[in-house]
């Protein structure tokens, strides 16, 4: 069972592997029925990625658990005629294919969107790669650390010696392979809303690379219009507004720390009212000139005393109390104890056998009136006799002809 029922009656066809199976699990997350694609003993290597394993050193990965959770898998080997006949026959009824693997791979088995759209003229393809289906590096093996590192997004290290911590020259997790998935699954809702309306397909691309460039457009298009724009004169030559320490982290009592985002000058006088700091009214944090460095500096002394004051949660209650804005620093675990988070029901638990209760995120869409509470993955090819039965209309001597499906966690 997938999470919502918004998409009842939805049928995709999944060929992906790794964070391009998000794109997939986006859409059973919203109630969709994934059929995945999947072939040799392993079948998506996502099964088992990922530092920590579930139940057993081999067991599954979470990223797994995510991003395949409430979908179907089926045993199907594309690279024989069978197993591409079988892929044909249950694309007739789908409404869209994820390729999910290196741009051109169904093209290359026989299968591309020209040859879907013999067999269903309205059927969506959703080609997802890191590099995209054009340009020189189209063939180029790469993976969601690269995708932010191509553009400019991930800051990179190369130290002189072995480093102790994180992967790919940085800590930072990859920001383009996790925002993949919600890119592809937006732009197949759209692609099926034109082919409801005018019964014509369409074969769409997403690309990591593309993302990661999208994420921060005022960086990228200030660069290609440098020639044709001006800095603003009400910002400090550094980038940073006047007013900066309005809108900066600062210590807490405890050790913590708290993002103060009184920006706003609403918010900034209810903040010196409710400490009693009242005198910093007067500092102008507007004016740009050759004193607005020492000013915000001051500003910024100041409210780093303040803050030593109290705890983060001090702060939070001030805060609300108050009307200012802001919000506290957490990490995971901070997080996932934190009053806010757990009273909105952030998470759902589901039975594992041989493990016993696991514990997930839900979707970040939320659906009035529904509780999000899909399957686990499937087991690699645990839908394959099922789905060709009910789907395809094969009948038993046509399913034992595609070879026995292989059958693992």
């Amino acid at each position: 069972m997938s999470g919502y029922s918004l998409l009842s009656g939805v049928r995709i066809l999944e060929v992906a592997q790794l964070a391009p199976a998000s794109v997939g699990g986006h859409l059973a997350d919203l109630g969709a029925e994934v059929i995945k694609v999947e072939s040799g003993p392993l079948g998506d290597p996502v099964r088992v990625g990922g530092s920590r394993a579930v139940g057993a050193p081999d067991g599954p990965a979470f990223m797994h658990l995510r991003w395949n959770r409430g979908k179907r898998s089926v045993s199907l080997d594309l690279r024989s005629p069978r197993g591409r006949r079988a892929f044909l026959d249950l694309a007739r009824s789908c409404d869209a294919v994820i390729e999910g693997m290196r741009g051109g791979y169904l093209d290359w088995l026989g299968v591309g969107y020209e040859r879907l759209r013999q067999v269903n003229p309205s059927i969506v393809l959703c080609t997802v790669s890191g590099m995209g289906s054009d340009g020189p590096y189209r063939t180029l093996g790469t993976g969601g650390p690269v995708f932010d590192a191509y553009a400019g997004l991930r800051t990179v290290n190369t130290p002189d010696e072995p480093p102790t911590e994180g992967m790919a020259g940085s800590t930072t997790p990859a920001i383009a392979m996790y925002a993949l998935g919600a890119y592809g699954a937006m732009g197949v809702l759209a692609a099926l809303r034109k082919a409801a309306a005018t019964g014509a397909g369409a074969h769409i691309e997403v690309a990591g690379i593309d993302i990661a460039a999208a994420w921060m457009p005022d960086l990228i298009d200030a660069e290609l219009n440098r020639d044709r724009s001006i800095p603003r004169p009400t910002w400090l030559p550094d980038g940073r507004l006047p007013d900066w320490p309005r809108l900066e982290a600062y210590r807490t009592k405890d050790g913590e720390a708290i993002l103060f985002g009184s920006h706003v000058e609403k918010f900034w006088r209810n903040f010196l009212v409710a400490v009693g700091r009242a005198d910093l009214v007067e500092v102008d944090l507007t004016t740009v000139d050759e004193g607005a460095s020492a000013r915000a500096e001051l500003v910024w002394r100041a409210l780093t005393e303040i803050f030593a004051e109290r705890t983060r949660a001090q702060w939070v209650e001030l805060f609300l109390e108050h009307e200012i804005a802001g919000g506290p620093v957490n990490s995971i675990t901070d997080m996932l104890a934190d009053p806010h988070f757990t009273a909105r029901e952030n998470t759902y638990r589901v039975e594992y056998d041989g493990v016993g209760e696991l514990e997930f995120l839900v979707s970040p869409v939320r659906v009035a009136g529904e509780k999000f509470a899909p399957d686990l993955p499937p087991r690699l090819a645990a839908d394959t006799v099922e789905v060709l039965r009910e789907i395809a209309g094969y009948d038993d001597a046509r399913i034992a002809a595609l070879g026995s499906p292989e059958r693992s966690g």
